[in-house]
């Protein structure tokens, strides 16, 4: 029991000494970090973080990639719940081959409908806009939804849906008070999954903007100069871009535990 803790621990070490040395490089100077290996900070300093709060080229990179994922995770949700209750209630021809064909495209890479999106993006006129890369996302984000909220409502009796329409209830009332809240679990899995993908994908979103939307990740690119590399820049945008993935964990991990142990995930 004792080695089994001590095998644990280390583990937990492992998982975490990249984001403690990320934190302790946001708080250092070039200088300082450039000059050798040191556990913590001789003098801590903020201006890295400040640099990024107060210039606008900076923090609204973490604007466009909220405001897309947001939309990206909405509209793939709006989308799935209603196509993973049809494949998990009805039986038509070729539903199996359409839910298969839908689980293609998740596998696909990002790259292979690069060129696609760019020139019809650029046709109609929504290149540069936020719309533009939460649409794109939703190639990889909708299958997966799917896949995983029909196996949430295939475990919800169908004599619940009987019993409803019996008690006189429409589909639409039906579906958002009794329905809904039955699968509330799988559906802040999916949010979560949802969140993250759009949120670390970094070919699309940096392909199909330039200014007006372009996401944290691709202006993490200007730390490179002429005069090299700003580390510490570098290592507070890391840091300030874990914090928004941690906090979707946060708030849906009573759901996401309870999502592991009964959905297809």
């Amino acid at each position: 029991m004792k080695g089994r803790s001590v095998a644990l621990i280390i583990y937990f070490v492992f998982l975490l000494l990249p984001i403690y040395w990320l934190v302790n490089m946001s708080l250092k100077t070039n200088q300082e970090i450039l000059s050798g290996l040191t556990l913590f900070p001789r003098e801590p300093t903020l201006a890295n973080f400040q640099t990024i709060l107060t210039d606008p080229s900076w923090y609204m990179g973490y604007v466009n990639s909220l405001i897309y994922v947001v939309m990206n995770t909405v509209i793939s949700l709006s989308v799935a719940l209603p196509a993973a209750y049809a494949f998990s209630r009805f039986r038509f021809i070729g539903d199996k081959h359409v839910f298969f064909w839908l689980l293609t495209n998740r596998m696909a890479p990002p790259a292979v409908f690069l060129l696609p999106f760019f020139q019809l993006y650029q046709a109609l006129g929504l290149f540069d806009t936020h719309i533009a890369v939460a649409l794109a996302h939703c190639l990889f984000n909708v299958p997966l939804a799917v896949w995983i909220l029909e196996g949430f409502m295939s475990g919800v009796p169908k004599e619940i849906d009987e019993t409803a329409y019996i008690d006189g209830y429409s589909f639409p009332r039906f579906f958002v008070r009794i329905f809904l809240p039955l699968i509330k679990a799988g559906i802040g899995v999916t949010a979560f999954f949802c969140f993250m993908f759009s949120w670390v994908e970094l070919l699309l979103a940096r392909t199909l903007t330039a200014t007006n939307a372009k996401p944290i990740a691709s202006t993490m690119t200007r730390t490179v100069s002429a005069a090299g590399m700003d580390w510490g820049l570098l290592a507070a945008a890391g840091v300030l871009t874990i914090v928004p993935g941690a906090l979707v964990i946060w708030f849906v991990r009573n759901y996401m535990a309870k999502g592991f142990a009964l959905g297809r995930v």
